[in-house]
């Protein structure tokens, strides 16, 4: 009697412990009816906190509603990056990041109208409504037009998303598109950049060059000028010394550097004047 009142004790734990959970904090519950004539997900409802509920005719789902990182991206085992096509047919690869969240009053809509959990909604319908907003994005632009205006591109992307998404209950809170360009446009723009700065090299030896010989010129003009003006003085000099050349002063200076001595041949000269 003993270890049958044991057993129906223990069931009866058992069926209120799995009658029983609590939803956690930034989630919304969905509890499903699995019988009677409104069963599956068109009879779900919201539930929050502690939930008691009959574990045979219901199913509880959790639903976060806080932010959600998805990264569409190429690792070693798994790729769910896309390629997509510009207008003239040139191929682009993009590895979005996109953060997101359920909008809490949507959280039954969803469920209902995907009867699927985020993890699985993230590669499904998620997944595809990033891709259509890429491919559209990217198809309404060429090539060049994309690269020259990459954030009208990505502004175009984020609006197609943002319309997709929150019509169906979610919000798109980051948004990071990743693209890379094809090879062919990598190898162009490396040889662009190559001949810019070729350019710019040669640009500036010949500014260099223009400046060299501007400082040459200014130099030789400062020389000549220089000389000009030496020779000038120079002349002045001359003509100021020649007009101070008078014979008084030229007999003052021989007087100054006479020793004295008569010249021992040729004629004396005479150098007092004869006063008898």
């Amino acid at each position: 009697m003993k270890k049958q009142f044991r057993l129906a004790l223990l069931a009866l734990t058992i069926m209120i412990s799995a009658s029983c959970t609590r939803i956690s904090v930034g989630s919304v519950g969905v509890m499903v009816n699995q019988f009677g004539t409104d069963k599956g997900v068109m009879d779900a409802t919201e539930c929050t906190g502690t939930v008691w509920y009959n574990p045979i005719k219901y199913d509880i789902y959790e639903f976060p509603t806080t932010i959600q990182h998805k990264e569409y991206s190429q690792t070693k085992d798994l790729d769910e990056s896309f390629v997509v096509n510009s207008k003239d047919g040139a191929e682009f690869h993009v590895s979005p990041i996109v953060n997101y969240s359920v909008i809490p009053e949507k959280v039954v809509d969803v469920f209902k109208a995907y009867k699927k959990e985020l993890p699985e909604l993230e590669v499904g319908f998620i997944k595809t409504a990033v891709y259509d907003a890429f491919r559209i994005a990217t198809n309404s632009f060429t090539s060049d037009s994309l690269i020259s205006n990459r954030s009208t591109y990505e502004l175009k992307v984020r609006q197609l998303l943002d319309k997709e998404l929150n019509k169906n209950g979610f919000i798109v809170h980051q948004f990071t598109s990743n693209l890379s360009y094809p090879e062919t446009f990598k190898k162009a723009i490396e040889a662009k950049n190559a001949m810019t700065q070729q350019a710019m090299q040669a640009e500036n030896k010949v500014k260099f060059a223009e400046a060299n010989a501007k400082i040459q010129i200014a130099t030789a003009e400062g020389n000549a000028r220089s000389l000009i003006i030496q020779a000038e003085a120079e002349a002045t000099a001359n003509r100021l010394r020649q007009q101070s050349l008078t014979p008084l002063l030229i007999n003052q200076q021989f007087i100054a550097k006479w020793n004295g001595v008569l010249p021992m041949y040729g004629q004396v000269p005479s150098l007092f004047k004869n006063i008898n």
